[in-house]
C-alpha cells in the first residue's frame, strides 16, 4: 500500500510541477536563489517522503557552503537518497544518467529544472555536460553526484569514478563530502517494496579544489574517498575495503 501511495503521489506530482518548470524556461525566468526551479523541485522531493513517510535528519548543516556553489559528492544505495537531499539541499540541481532525460513529464521538467543529463557512454558528451556543471557551480548552483556510477546493495563505499572530480576541479569550488545512512531501509536496490524509516544525512567538512589541476584528480578523488569511508565506519560500524579508484574504462563515466 505504502509504494503505491508513493508512486501515486510521485507520478501527480510530476504532472503537477514538470509542467511549471517548463513554462517558467520557455518565459526566460532566471535560475537563482529560491527561484521556481528550486521551489518546484524540493515540494516534488517533499512530497515523496512524506508519502513514504521518510523523516530526514540532518548533520552537519554548519559544513554547507552557503552563498557559493559546491559539488556534493554522496554515496547510492537507494532512490532514498536522492529525495532527501533534494528535500533539504539550498539551490542545487542533480547530475543524472541521460536514460531519465526520456521519462515523459519527468525528463522535460528536470531538464528545464537544470538537472544535467550525463551519456555515460559518450565521452565528448559527457565532457559537455561536466563543463555545463561546472559553469553552474561557478554561477553559484551546488551540484549533487553519485561517483560510485549506480547503487549499491550495501552500505560499503565503492571505488568512485574520476568525472566528478573532473568537475569540481574545473569549478575550483569546494567539494562536500556527503553521506547518507538509512535509505536501504526503505527501499533497496532490486525491490519496488518501500517501508517508512528515517535518513540521516552527513555534511562533512567541505574540501577546497583550488590549486588542483586535472592531473591531480585520483588524488582528490582518493582524499574523498577515505574521508567518507571513515565517517561511515566511525558513525555506524561499516567497513570499506575496496580501493578508491574505479577500474579504468574508455567510457565517458570515468
Amino acid at each position: 500500500m505504502r509504494t503505491l501511495l508513493v508512486a501515486i503521489v510521485a507520478v501527480v506530482m510530476t504532472v503537477l510541477l514538470a509542467p511549471v518548470a517548463v513554462v517558467a524556461r520557455l518565459f526566460g525566468v532566471k535560475e537563482r536563489p529560491g527561484s521556481i526551479y528550486e521551489r518546484c523541485m524540493r515540494l516534488w522531493a517533499r512530497a515523496i517522503d512524506l508519502a513514504a513517510g521518510v523523516r530526514v535528519r540532518i548533520h552537519g548543516r554548519e559544513n554547507l557552503p552557503l552563498g557559493q556553489g559546491a559539488v556534493y559528492i554522496s554515496n547510492h544505495v537507494s532512490w532514498f537518497d536522492i529525495f532527501p537531499l533534494a528535500a533539504e539541499l539550498p539551490r542545487y540541481t542533480f547530475i543524472a544518467k541521460s536514460e531519465l532525460r526520456r521519462i515523459p513529464f519527468f525528463g522535460w521538467g528536470a531538464g528545464a529544472a537544470g538537472v544535467v543529463f550525463l551519456d555515460r557512454d559518450n565521452r565528448k558528451a559527457a565532457f559537455e555536460s561536466y563543463k555545463s556543471a561546472a559553469a553552474e557551480v561557478q554561477r553559484g548552483r551546488s551540484i549533487v553526484v553519485y561517483p560510485e556510477g549506480t547503487r549499491g546493495y550495501d552500505y560499503h563505499l565503492r571505488p568512485f569514478k574520476k568525472g566528478p572530480f573532473v568537475l569540481a576541479i574545473g569549478a575550483q569550488s569546494p567539494i562536500v563530502p556527503t553521506v547518507v545512512y538509512g535509505a536501504l531501509e526503505v527501499m533497496g536496490k532490486g525491490s519496488f517494496r518501500i517501508r517508512p524509516g528515517t535518513v540521516h544525512i552527513h555534511f562533512l567538512e567541505p574540501i577546497p579544489t583550488t590549486g588542483y589541476t586535472y592531473d591531480q584528480r585520483a588524488e582528490l578523488m582518493t582524499l574523498v574517498w577515505s574521508r567518507m569511508a571513515a565517517a561511515m565506519r566511525e558513525l555506524y560500524g561499516i567497513g570499506s575495503t575496496e580501493r578508491p579508484v574505479a577500474p579504468e574504462r574508455t567510457t565517458a563515466a570515468d
